[in-house]
């Protein structure tokens, strides 16, 4: 959640990301492994929407002058392991 708070998301939609992630990798709390994925703008909801990641889909929105976030949730787990362990944050 706190990743998507300082990528400048408001908290309903960290929210929403966050209930995303649980359903397409549930695995991710228990086991640090997951995915790579990407927040992506759609056009028809009118919102960001939690997608795989896909290199040259990404580079054509940013080209495109859309929003694009990365979410690599190993990433993301490796680094909250991180710092339990050290005691930071």
């Amino acid at each position: 959640m706190a990743y998507w708070l300082t990528m400048g998301l408001n908290f309903d939609v960290a929210t929403r990301t966050l209930k995303q992630m649980k359903e397409q990798e549930p695995e991710l709390f228990n086991s640090g492994k997951g995915g790579r994925y990407m927040l992506l703008w759609n056009d028809e909801t009118r919102s960001l929407e939690l997608v795989e990641y896909n290199r040259e889909r990404a580079i054509a929105d940013l080209a495109d002058g859309l929003p694009v976030i990365p979410v690599w949730l190993n990433v993301i787990y490796s680094r909250v392991e991180s710092r339990l362990l050290t005691g930071q944050g």
